[in-house]
């Protein structure tokens, strides 16, 4: 019977992480609004699944930052703010500088050659101006440089962090000139990785952090009340 309970218990679990693989991107990509109570009972009819799984699935999302829960109220859809991205960004930046040092350290020559393969196709997209394609790839690259740091404490602080401030980074649509700039210094990450120079490629990685933050604020200041409250 342990052995049963056992299987039991983790087939359970990976259901609600696959509920939670599925309901982050709708929060990230706005097709949940912020401050909109999360509709269970028609999600749970949607993923033919019970409300065990879906509730275990948004405490997840709730400790990533992504909903709240309250209690006798359900889930809702938590907002962006200033504070928030003032608060995470500069930590997340951190992150992402000690995640390049260290990958620059352990990384393998065949993990350099796919981050270089997400790369060209990443500019390619630039090129053909399809911001979703190069979204997608940007995030491959920063992840294959945190996988490379071979750090798991670092990654799960650094995926956490990003996951809250991913709606803001899709949400807030870069201008041409910053779309520019965030891919020059994209070829200096690249140049930097490969040439295994970590200190280098810290500083231009927090540097891109704080850029990519500027850019949020400026979207944030600028977006109406509904968006980003």
């Amino acid at each position: 019977m342990a052995d049963l309970s056992a299987n039991m218990t983790i087939e359970r679990r990976s259901l609600h992480l696959e509920l939670v693989e599925r309901l982050r991107p709708l929060i990230i990509e706005g097709q949940m609004a912020p401050d909109k109570k999360v509709p269970e009972k028609a999600l749970c009819e949607q993923f033919s699944v019970s409300r065990t799984p879906m509730r275990e699935a948004l405490k997840v999302l709730a400790a990533e930052g992504l909903v709240r829960l309250e209690p006798n109220r359900g889930a809702w859809v938590t907002s962006i703010t200033v504070e928030e991205v003032e608060e995470v960004f500069p930590v997340l930046a951190v992150l992402e500088g000690l995640s390049g040092e260290l990958a620059c350290e352990k990384i393998s020559d065949e993990e350099i050659v796919k981050i270089r393969s997400l790369h060209d196709a990443m500019i390619q997209s630039y090129r053909d101006r399809d911001l979703a394609t190069y979204f997608k790839l940007n995030q491959d690259i920063h992840l294959g440089i945190l996988s490379a740091a071979r750090n798991e404490t670092l990654a799960n602080s650094s995926m956490a962090l990003s996951a809250r401030m991913l709606r803001a980074r899709y949400a807030a649509n870069m201008s041409d000139e910053r779309w520019g700039e965030a891919v020059d210094e994209h070829n200096e990450i690249i140049r930097a990785l490969e040439a295994r120079d970590g200190k280098k490629l810290a500083s231009i990685l927090i540097v891109h952090m704080k850029n990519k933050q500027s850019s949020v604020m400026r979207w944030l200041q600028n977006a109406p009340d509904d968006e980003a409250n």
